[in-house]
């Protein structure tokens, strides 16, 4: 069977090259022709389970949808080529291709297909590589939101957020979070908003900025339904016993389900929070907490996450 397909394949090659030649009748190369006999070359060499042949096969495939100024077909097929180098666990050669399709997509008017393309991308290496997950998360959203599709920009970039609090860069965490819950806001996913703000209390504490989370949750009030829900109680809560050094309070709301069963990297985060200079049981402060939020310091401090929803 696998001896018959890439006969078949090879087939298709002489067809391709047949298709290539030109004449006294025929002036040009007939470079559609020649793509899609490459392209069933490429299926050929894919059934018999040869994906290098196959690899090449589609790379030869884009070459002649390119002189044929195909730039879809072409950016399709260098995909492929990139699926081919998949199956042959070859991930960052695979990533590589796949990225050159995407640019080629954006150049073509077909930034859609772009950012999917840039998202399969992130699946593949997100295993063997969170940094260049994120990257590639990172500029899937950006397609996404220079075409206004807010929603899956933001997905996109929950993703890369997720892996940014893995890799321990908590401060480009709080970034991308903040840039998050704003398409949340704007496409009026407040629900949605509300997790964020507990994702960046969490990543604030943890970069030891209790102002800037403190600040995310006061700034949360603007958003309808916010203000007496769960997931603002739980957070002026956190917020309180965290700035009284209270050990036992911020334990009992990083345990609550609302907290625990949160996307795993961020319910890590909960379960490792401590209060800062926390070694006994309670110590709290003779002050009484400040706003509605759990005690913001009256000293203002410089802020780096100043401007816009946080």
């Amino acid at each position: 069977m696998a001896a018959q397909k890439i006969n078949e394949a090879h087939e298709h090659i002489a067809k391709a090259e047949k298709c290539l030649k030109t004449s006294m009748t025929k002036w040009k190369p007939d470079y559609d022709g020649a793509a899609s006999e490459m392209a069933k070359a490429a299926v050929a060499f894919k059934n018999a389970k040869q994906f290098d042949q196959a690899k090449d096969a589609y790379l030869k495939e884009a070459e002649y949808h390119t002189d044929n100024k195909a730039l879809f077909h072409a950016a399709k097929a260098i995909e492929q080529a990139g699926m081919m180098l998949k199956d042959m666990k070859r991930l960052p050669e695979a990533v590589e291709l796949i990225e050159k399709a995407s640019v080629m997509y954006v150049e073509n008017g077909t930034s859609g297909t772009a950012g999917m393309a840039l998202d399969r991308a992130g699946k593949l290496i997100e295993p063997m590589d969170l940094e260049k997950a994120v990257d590639l998360y990172q500029k899937a959203a950006s397609v996404f939101e220079n075409e206004d599709r807010l929603r899956q920009a933001a997905e996109l970039l929950g993703k890369s957020s997720r892996l940014l609090v893995r890799l321990r860069r908590l401060d480009d965490a709080a970034v991308s979070l903040q840039k998050e819950k704003n398409m949340y806001k704007e496409i009026e996913n407040y629900p949605t908003c509300f997790k964020k703000t507990i994702a960046q209390v969490l990543v604030h504490l943890h970069r030891g900025d209790f102002v800037a989370a403190d600040k995310c949750v006061r700034e949360s009030y603007s958003l309808p339904g916010f203000s007496g829900s769960e997931d603002c109680v739980a957070m002026e809560t956190l917020l309180a016993g965290y700035d009284e050094q209270d050990e036992d309070q911020v334990a009992r709301v990083c345990n609550l389900p609302l907290l625990k069963y949160m996307d795993n990297d961020y319910a890590k985060l909960a379960i490792s929070l401590k209060v800062p200079g926390g070694g006994g049981k309670k110590k709290k402060t003779p002050a009484a907490p400040q706003g509605g939020a759990g005690g913001a310091p009256k000293v203002e401090e410089e802020d780096d996450y100043e401007g816009g929803l946080c």
